[in-house]
């Protein structure tokens, strides 16, 4: 904002007594706000064997680095978004960009992997936060597109983007490519410093309910890894009761947070979980569809390349090449979508969801032909985004205006899980039996 900017808006203050209404920050700004964090969780695919390396650590050690980053990320977005709600914008893009600046930091320098599992999980939480920003001050479905298409895009170039910088460069340098929001903080900080301030009513902080979202969270990530956690044992036997007793134990703490955290929502119907928001039949069913076309299209990510060698005879790198272009082809055209979303009314979107969700799933169950594997990825990464950047929006509608960063929040934590579900739904199905 220029120096007369800033002169005007405060004239018009003070002859209105009111604040004036800041306009739109431009889509492209919030799309580089929110977009980067997709390349970084992906970029480390590829390079694991070099990140173990050069850690001194066994590569299935270093995969705790891609677990840490999609942990931190699913229970950081709903905790952003209720500080969003309290506090406003301003907090929440200092707080984001310093652990995104100081986790990448650590990344970079820390020859230790308990270090680096610290950075990975800075950042993700600083990422967390940015997208939270952006996806509150989208506005419409037409632009939350713009980033739910960007997020997609990036998501799919990750694992080439971090190969190659990791061969050009260092592996640290790939895990440092969500820097690259920082650049947009000054253009989204100018809109926060003419953004009215929160309308949250002021009360004391519900850390009960944030607590135990964050455990609920915590446990419905780690459930789908309780039977991975097994297989190192030594019989057949020790596999089967180990891989019991985990899913139990999981299951049950699902279970105790689920259950306590229903009762504090009875007692606390404005706190951390608003209790508007779990009674809302409109976010209860976009949540829960964002929920199943996100893990959908995680199992069809890593499921299809193995189908593409076993049904096709497609080597790793006709595998490689070819899902990447239907990544690509499929985040951009969801964003035709999410534009003609108003033109089309809520039942017919989510008429194309469930239909291309549905049709992607039979594909892979039951396609041979290279291409069609191929068309599945598609429409599997086509319904996952046109799934967050329309469902978000009829998500946050459905509650007042002060509580829709938390309806925005609870929403993208739903669609984060799905990245758990899906890896290991693949494995069960289709990459155990390697």
């Amino acid at each position: 904002m220029t120096t007369t900017a800033v002169t005007a808006t405060a004239a018009t203050t003070a002859a209105t007594g009111r604040a004036p209404t800041p306009g739109p920050v431009p889509v492209l700004w919030l799309a580089l706000l929110a977009t980067p964090v997709a390349a970084a969780a992906n970029a480390p695919v590829l390079i694991l064997p070099d990140m173990a390396a050069s850690l001194g650590v066994p590569t299935e050690t270093a995969a705790r680095l891609v677990a840490a980053f999609a942990w931190a990320m699913a229970v950081s977005v709903p905790l952003m978004a209720g500080l969003l709600r309290r506090r406003g914008l301003t907090p929440v893009l200092r707080l984001s960009g310093a652990l995104l600046l100081g986790g990448t930091l650590l990344v970079a320098a820390s020859p230790w992997l308990p270090a680096a599992l610290l950075g990975r999980a800075a950042q993700a939480a600083g990422g967390a936060g940015l997208v939270a920003a952006a996806m509150s001050l989208a506005g419409s479905a037409r632009r939350m597109g713009v980033i739910s298409a960007g997020f997609g895009m990036l998501g799919a170039a990750g694992p080439l983007l971090g190969a190659q910088l990791s061969h050009a460069v260092s592996w640290r340098l790939s895990l440092s490519v969500s820097l690259l929001s920082l650049l947009a903080l000054p253009a989204v900080g100018r809109h926060a410093a003419v953004t009215a301030p929160p309308t949250a009513p002021r009360s004391r902080f519900d850390a009960r309910g944030a607590a135990l979202l964050t455990v609920l969270a915590t446990a419905l990530v780690l459930l789908p890894h309780a039977p991975a956690a097994a297989l190192g044992s030594a019989s057949a036997a020790v596999v089967a009761v180990a891989v019991a007793a985990l899913a139990v134990a999981a299951l049950a703490v699902v279970a105790v947070a689920v259950a306590l955290l229903a009762l504090h929502v009875r007692r606390r119907p404005d706190g951390f979980v608003p209790a508007a928001l779990v009674r809302s039949p409109l976010f209860l069913g976009s949540a829960l569809l964002a929920l199943a076309l996100s893990t959908s299209y995680f199992t069809l990510l890593f499921a299809v390349p193995r189908l593409l060698a076993d049904r096709a005879g497609w080597d790793v790198t006709a595998a490689g090449a070819g899902q990447l272009v239907a990544l690509l082809t499929g985040s951009a055209l969801s964003w035709l979508l999410a534009a003609a979303s108003a033109r089309l009314g809520r039942t017919a979107v989510r008429a194309v969801l469930v239909t291309l969700g549905a049709l992607a799933a039979l594909l892979a169950v039951f396609a041979s032909w290279g291409p069609l594997l191929l068309v599945a990825t598609l429409g599997g990464v086509f319904g996952a985004t046109g799934a967050n950047a329309v469902l978000s929006m009829q998500a946050a509608s459905s509650v007042p205006a002060p509580q829709r960063p938390t309806a925005i929040g609870l929403f993208s934590l739903c669609y984060q899980l799905g990245g758990a579900f899906g890896p290991a739904i693949a494995t069960a199905l289709v990459l155990g039996g390697a």
